[in-house]
């Protein structure tokens, strides 16, 4: 199994309250009822959990064993998002995973307002050696059939391996769309089934693990030389405060560009922070209107579970003298919260990539400060232009990487390392699966004749690392946002060039202002995605498509699951004036995609976006003057 699809242990089961002990299904007939390899009659739901890898922004409200239809199953509670809930497959099963040919269960639904609506969602099954995505469609459309028996097939010729996992979602609620409280889901009698129809045994005890797609970075800054505030763990409820004094490593980090980096869950998403004994006195810092002062927002992810407050953010409330803010760093939410962990880096704007050339057949690995790659194609060498990026998908056991030139005329190149070597050098910007090194990092240190870098590009990494694909293209910028305002309902799906969209709300047109981003949460097949403004006075429009349909447009900034297309963008075909853009917002990509949420935030203003990450990996927010910073403390 590649590393990329290393699994860690998830805390859902401690969050939720499932029991540690338990032991193999009995498989039980229930009543006269199919053989179930699961039942949840032991009350025992700890290989379940959320899952991210089909759509980061998916999430639920709680899980737990209840009654429901005459026996026990598992009720998901909604919070209002597409829900998606993880099944450890590969743990419950044991040596019996590769025999899995199909798999039943029964789905019900339940809304709270006591109103049938119909309900429909997937069966995904990641399988094969790549852990390939696959899935089939259930619905639950009439009440006298809800629940319902389901049944998915493995596709012909594909098995599961270790690794293997399932993911059950509500995706479509049709009473939601008009107003109603979300339904709920329950999920009972999954039989996981061989060829031959035999229900295979499971091990219920078997624990959810949470597959490590990378976190969910949109709308937020990337850090560098991010350092860890220790043992940083704490919960608390709605407008309780909770943290710690902060060791000499965090005082020494907190300068001007930095960024305090919170991961965390909250009942309502919001986080923020509160310094309790500053000299200017006690400080909320990026509640935004949370607690109705309109003060400034910190920037939080399309998920929710992370959130960022500059340092400008905190000079703002507290003074520019670190020495005034006291010794204690403390968060606090509108709703029951808890931290996992706090870290501050330096801050820069996350590099993409647009119109980018494959470098086909990279994939290799090595061992820490070992180096493994191959020779460029001229496709290669050809898109490797001032502008361009190389964007590397990988997975290393430190979680950094970079390049090495071996064969450059400037002599044997490492590009990107920044500190790891010791050297203090410019730093690629990574995340854990994604790193990006510029055209003008490589040049700065190889000289700007790509005739002169050598035939070979290599990669490094302070730790065992694997990487999976290199491509060079044009870079673009995922924006830090804030003042996130959600477009509703707009969830949707097409074919390659096919449109999709919805009607724009009030709340989206009046947040379409100068210096606004769409911000969108897709996957497509090409990674690709942009926005079509299909009822534009100026005409059907096209918006962040770049070359893909040889017109040379200027992209969208996307990475395979945000795409974000700036008002100025937009307002370059339609015109200025948003009562002339039409009524409707639709997206297109070159291949099949689909779009889980949209949102439009604010940017950081020009002068705080980092400039050409290119020249200064670690140029960040500190360009923000306090005038333009306009966080207004609200003292409890």
């Amino acid at each position: 199994m590649k590393a990329r699809k290393i699994i860690t242990l998830s805390l859902m089961s401690a969050v939720l309250g499932t029991a540690a002990l338990g032991g193999m299904n009995a498989m039980a007939d229930e009543g006269g009822a199919a053989a179930a390899s699961i039942d949840f009659e032991d009350g025992l739901f700890g290989f379940a959990g959320v899952d991210k890898s089909v759509n980061s922004a998916g999430d639920v409200g709680s899980m737990e064993v209840t009654d429901y239809n005459g026996s026990k199953a598992l009720k998901v509670t909604s919070n209002g998002k597409a829900m998606f809930v993880g099944i450890q497959a590969d743990a419950l099963l044991g040596d019996n995973i590769g025999n899995v040919a199909s798999i039943d269960m029964t789905i019900g639904s339940e809304n709270p307002d006591s109103e049938f609506g119909a309900v429909s969602g997937n069966i995904y099954a990641f399988v094969g050696e790549d852990l390939e995505r696959n899935n089939g469609a259930w619905s639950v459309y009439l009440e006298t059939a809800n629940p319902k028996t389901v049944s998915y097939a493995l596709p012909e010729g594909s098995s599961m391996v270790p690794g293997s996992y399932i993911v059950v979602s509500l995706e479509t609620d049709t009473k939601k769309d008009k107003g109603a409280t979300p339904a709920n889901m329950y999920i009972d009698d999954i039989a996981f089934k061989d060829a031959d129809g035999n229900v295979l045994p499971v091990d219920t005890s078997a624990e959810y693990v949470s597959t490590a797609t990378g976190a969910d970075r949109s709308n937020l800054y990337a850090l560098t030389n991010a350092v860890e505030f220790a043992d940083f763990a704490c919960t608390g409820d709605g407008w309780a405060q909770n943290g710690f004094d902060m060791p000499q490593e965090i005082l020494d980090a907190l300068v001007p560009g930095s960024v305090v980096e919170i991961s965390y869950t909250s009942e309502t998403g919001d986080m923020w922070l509160v310094m309790p004994d500053a000299a200017a006195g006690w400080m909320r810092v990026g509640q935004g209107n949370a607690d109705g002062s309109g003060s400034d927002s910190a920037f939080i992810n399309n998920s929710k579970n992370i959130a960022q407050i500059t340092y400008e953010q905190i000079a703002a409330v507290c003074g520019d003298d670190v020495s005034t803010w006291g010794a204690r760093m403390q968060c606090e939410a509108s709703g029951a919260w808890e931290v996992q962990s706090v870290k501050v880096g330096k801050a820069a704007v996350q590099p993409a990539v647009a119109d980018a050339v494959e470098f086909a057949g990279f994939a290799c690995t090595g061992d820490g400060w070992a180096q493994n790659g191959f020779d460029m194609p001229q496709e290669i060498i050809d898109a490797l232009v001032p502008g361009s990026v190389v964007e590397i998908t990988y997975a290393s056991d430190t979680g950094d990487i970079w390049l090495v030139m071996p064969d450059a005329a400037a002599g044997w190149m490492r590009v990107g390392q920044g500190n790891a070597d010791g050297s203090g050098s410019d730093s690629a910007i990574f995340d854990g699966s994604k790193a990006y090194i510029t055209y003008e990092q490589i040049a700065a240190v190889c000289g700007d004749d790509v005739s002169t870098w050598g035939a070979r590009m290599q990669c490094e990494s302070s730790g065992a690392w694997e990487v999976y694909g290199v491509k060079v293209g044009k870079k673009t910028e995922l924006k830090p946002l804030k003042n996130m305002v959600a477009f509703t309902d707009f969830a949707c799906t097409g074919d390659g060039w096919a449109q999709n969209g919805a009607t724009m709300p009030q709340e989206i047109l009046d947040a379409l202002v100068p210096g606004s981003v769409v911000s969108i949460s897709y996957t497509s097949e090409s990674g690709d995605l942009w926005v079509v403004m299909n009822e534009a006075q100026a005409g059907w429009m096209r918006v962040g498509v770049g070359n893909m349909d040889g017109s040379g447009g200027d992209p969208a900034a996307y990475n395979g699951s945000t795409c974000q297309v700036t008002y100025e963008q937009i307002a370059a075909l339609c015109g200025d004036d948003v009562s002339t853009w039409g009524s409707t917002m639709q997206c297109e990509s070159s291949t099949a995609w689909e779009v889980y949420s949209v949102a439009v935030g604010q940017s950081a203003s020009a002068a705080a976006e980092a400039p050409e990450a290119e020249t200064e990996a670690e140029t960040t927010a500190a360009e923000l003057t306090a005038a333009e910073v306009t966080t207004e403390a609200a003292a409890e």
